[in-house]
C-alpha cells in the first residue's frame, strides 16, 4: 500500500464522459483511496457522473468494480423496437430509457443533491435552451439526483433526454466532457480523469462500421476538440490530468472491463507521484515532463497549420517548412495536440535528453 500524501483542504475529482471506458474510473478511484486522498467535490458527465454519483453514496470500490464486472449489454442496451416502428425518424432514441433509468436508479444515492454529505456535480445539456446545467451547484440542487445522472448519461439518439426540473437534458458532453472549470470554482487543486478523448488512435476502417461507429467518431472528435481549450493555458487551480490509455477501446465495449479498471489505477498511480508538486504551485496542469519537438523535412510539406496551433513553438523558415523555436518544451498531458494534427505525420515527440 502506498503512503499517504497530504492533500489540499479543498479538492474537486472531475470524472469525464467515454461510455464503458469509463469504468478506468473505478480504478482511479482505488488509487486515490490508497493514498487516503478524499475529494471536497466530486463532478461527472455521463460514466464520469454515474460513479461519482455512487461514490458520494458509499459504494465501496470494490462493490463498483464488481457491478461492472457483471454488466452485460442486454442490461443496458435494449433496441426500441416499438418505437422506430411507430415514429421513425421522430423515434427518441435507438435503445430503451427504461434499463439505464433502472442502473442509474441502482447506483446513484436515493433523494436529492441537498441531501448528500459530499457536494456532487452532474453535468448536463439543456437541449431546447441550448446550456450547460451543472445539477448539484446552488440553486440547482433540488431535484433528484438519479434523474440527473440519467439525463447525464443520455447520449443523443442512443437514450432519450431526461426530464430534470422541468428541463429536458441531455448528456453533458455534447458541451463539455471534462467539467473542470465549474468543478473547480472553490477549490484549492484539481484531479480530472479523462477517457474520452485524449488517444485518439488512428480508425481506418471506421467508414465502413456504420452509422453507430461514424457518430461516435464524430462525437469523439468534437468532445476532444472542445475540451483542449479550458486546458490550455489553464487559469484555476494547479490541476493533475491523468489520462489513461483507454484509446483502443470502444465506447460500448463489455470485453475490456477488467483491462479499464487496471489501467485507470495505473495510470492514477503513476501521476500521484507527482502530486506534492502539484500541492506546491499556484497553478498549471500537472504532471510534466521535459521532451522535444522534431520535425521530419522529407515530410513536410509547410501547410503551416503546426505554426497555426502553437505559434509560440514553431515556425517556418525561408522555405516555408516548419522549425521549432525552442529545443526543448516542458509539456502537460494538455499539451502538444498540435502534434497530432499535422496532415503529413511530420511531427515527432521525444524525452528531452
Amino acid at each position: 500500500m502506498s503512503a499517504s500524501v497530504p492533500s489540499p483542504k479543498r479538492f474537486a475529482l472531475v470524472l469525464g464522459g467515454g461510455g464503458l471506458k469509463g469504468f478506468a474510473h473505478i480504478g482511479v478511484l482505488r488509487a486515490l483511496e490508497e493514498r487516503g486522498l478524499v475529494p471536497t467535490t466530486y463532478a461527472g458527465t455521463s460514466i464520469g457522473a454515474l460513479i461519482g454519483a455512487a461514490a458520494v453514496g458509499g459504494m465501496t470500490v470494490d462493490e463498483m468494480a464488481r457491478r461492472a464486472m457483471a454488466l452485460q449489454r442486454r442490461d443496458l442496451f435494449r433496441l426500441n423496437h416499438f418505437g422506430m416502428l411507430k415514429d421513425r425518424i421522430r423515434a427518441a432514441s435507438f435503445y430503451m430509457e427504461e434499463p439505464l433509468r433502472a442502473l442509474c436508479r441502482a447506483v446513484a444515492p436515493a433523494g436529492t443533491f441537498d441531501a448528500l454529505g459530499t457536494r456532487l456535480l452532474v453535468n448536463t445539456v439543456d437541449v431546447e435552451r441550448g446550456v450547460q446545467i451543472v445539477w448539484g451547484r446552488p440553486g440547482l440542487t433540488n431535484v433528484d439526483v438519479a434523474d440527473a445522472v440519467y439525463a447525464s448519461c443520455a447520449l443523443p439518439g442512443y437514450f432519450p433526454p431526461g426530464r430534470v426540473d422541468g428541463r429536458t437534458c441531455i448528456d453533458g458532453g455534447t458541451i463539455d466532457n471534462l467539467p473542470v472549470n465549474i468543478a473547480a470554482l472553490g477549490m484549492d487543486a484539481i484531479i480530472a480523469v479523462d477517457v474520452g478523448n485524449a488517444d485518439l488512435t488512428h480508425a481506418s476502417e471506421v467508414a465502413n462500421e456504420g452509422f453507430s461507429a461514424i457518430f461516435m467518431r464524430a462525437a469523439s472528435i468534437m468532445m476532444h476538440a472542445l475540451q483542449q481549450s479550458p486546458l490550455q493555458g489553464w487559469p484555476g487551480p494547479p490541476m493533475m490530468l491523468v489520462r489513461p490509455r483507454v484509446g483502443h477501446v470502444g465506447w460500448f465495449s463489455f470485453a475490456h472491463t477488467e483491462e479499464l479498471i487496471r489501467e485507470g489505477y495505473r495510470a492514477a498511480r503513476e501521476a500521484l507521484q507527482h502530486f506534492d508538486a502539484l500541492l506546491e504551485a499556484p497553478g498549471g496542469v500537472f504532471p510534466r515532463r521535459l521532451v522535444r519537438v522534431q520535425v521530419d523535412g522529407s515530410r513536410c510539406t509547410g501547410c503551416g497549420a503546426c505554426v497555426a496551433l502553437a505559434p509560440q513553438l514553431m515556425a517556418l523558415d525561408s522555405r516555408g517548412r516548419a522549425y521549432t523555436l525552442t529545443q526543448s518544451v516542458e509539456w502537460s498531458p494538455a499539451d502538444g495536440d498540435f502534434v497530432r494534427q499535422c496532415p503529413t505525420g511530420a511531427l515527432h515527440v521525444k524525452p528531452a535528453a
